[in-house]
């Protein structure tokens, strides 16, 4: 009986720890929404991946004939969308850097060059301490989040 009691009582005091974690980092963080980094990806794709999901998520539920065919069709479709969309945007950029070239605007043409050639780059964000040395998250940020842990350790 004591045992389980002990048990119960880490349980409580894990989630209210794992609790107080989430609202500190939603308060001072906020919520992140990504981004597409593909610029060519557009409404229309969106379309076609959420048309794939659902034909995949019937399929599940009934693995028939047609829906197999189905899905397939859908696969096809999306991935033929995706291509000619992907195409279409590289022979513009393409075209974009030909104009640059011509005009001799040699920076925006080693910078184009430079995205293609190394993509997306995602930067990160560091942070070290209040003294904010390295990071760029701001002073009260520090102050909730140790304010929050000590009262979850206090729970306990």
């Amino acid at each position: 009986m004591e045992n389980s009691n002990g048990d119960e009582n880490v349980n409580r005091a894990w989630e209210n720890f794992k609790e107080n974690i989430k609202t500190s980092a939603k308060e001072s963080l906020g919520l992140h929404e990504w981004k597409q980094h593909k610029q060519w990806f557009d409404k229309e794709c969106t379309d076609f991946l959420d048309q794939r999901k659902q034909a995949k998520m019937q399929w599940i539920q009934d693995p028939s004939r047609s829906n197999v065919n189905n899905l397939n069709n859908v696969r096809c479709n999306a991935s033929r969308c995706f291509k000619n969309k992907k195409k279409a945007y590289l022979e513009a950029k393409i075209e974009e850097l030909e104009t640059n070239s011509k005009a001799n605007n040699v920076r925006d043409l080693y910078r184009g060059i430079n995205d293609l050639k190394k993509g997306y780059q995602p930067r990160t964000i560091n942070s070290k301490g209040r003294e904010r040395r390295v990071g760029c998250r701001p002073p009260q940020y520090y102050g909730k989040v140790e304010e929050l842990f000590l009262s979850a350790i206090e729970c306990t």
